[in-house]
């Protein structure tokens, strides 16, 4: 059984490249919640047990379970055991979750609910960002934007852009709260724009309405970035809604 001690030998051998093993156990158990091995309610195996599962010690197992249990997936009860939390508890806007739950996120109706809340957000962005956007952020925007063209062929590289185009869309609104939720969100617009950016064969319209938006800040335009954002965002549905679909293919 392989001890920390042991993993930080090897780490140094590997010249520090190798994950820790409390990092790997706990994204191991996640995805075991995750893809519903312990399902919602279950009390998950003791530790001897789960020591013997992902063959690690039982510091590791606790350090794992304290993780797991700080974003919302596990909770400890005493004379109970620890138990899997209902999936509306878990800490979705987080990085490793949302990580953890990646293979499975179809599953999960997150997609839908994070285009509702881009719908009550996003609008409202590019319209302040059109009226307070600096000259450097407009030009930071058109320079996403031109990334998001030359790499319309490319669905990786062309989401890398389209997030950074959103990311500097959010900061260009000089909204201290929608800054905070660019952060917050930013996982998870990553997974959104990356499932409907890979729905689709052509992504020449996403490119040409990303485009308005520059052209609107470009401007000033306030009302007319807030309908390029509204329909990009009508985009992003139909688009999504096609990604949901060839998911349920694969499925059956």
């Amino acid at each position: 059984m392989e001890t920390l001690g042991e993993d930080a030998a090897n780490a140094r051998q590997d010249g520090g490249k190798r994950p820790r093993v409390r990092q790997s156990v706990t994204a191991a158990l996640a995805e075991d919640i995750c893809s519903d091995k312990y399902r919602s309610g279950m009390q998950l195996p003791r530790e001897n047990d789960l020591c013997e599962l992902y063959g690690v010690s039982r510091t590791v197992i606790r350090e794992s379970i304290k993780v797991l249990e700080s974003k919302g997936m596990l909770r400890v009860r005493a004379r109970v055991g620890t138990v899997v939390t209902e999936r509306e508890e878990w800490n979705i806007l987080d990085g490793e979750v949302l990580d953890w739950i990646g293979p499975f996120i179809h599953e999960f109706d997150l997609l839908g609910c994070i285009l509702e809340a881009r719908r009550t957000i996003e609008p409202a962005v590019a319209e302040f960002a059109a009226q307070r956007a600096t000259l450097k952020e407009i030009a930071d925007l058109e320079a996403a934007w031109m990334r998001m063209r030359d790499a319309s062929t490319d669905p990786e590289a062309f989401t890398e852009a389209d997030v950074e185009f959103h990311g500097v869309l959010m900061a260009a609104s000089h909204n201290q709260v929608f800054r905070r939720l660019s952060s917050a969100i930013h996982m998870a617009l990553h997974y959104t724009l990356h499932a409907s950016n890979t729905a689709v064969e052509s992504r020449d319209r996403a490119i040409e309405l990303h485009g308005e938006l520059v052209d609107a800040l470009r401007l000033r335009d306030a009302p007319r970035a807030r309908e390029a954002s509204r329909r990009m965002l009508d985009l992003a549905e139909h688009d999504l809604s096609a990604a949901q679909k060839a998911a349920d293919h694969s499925r059956t």
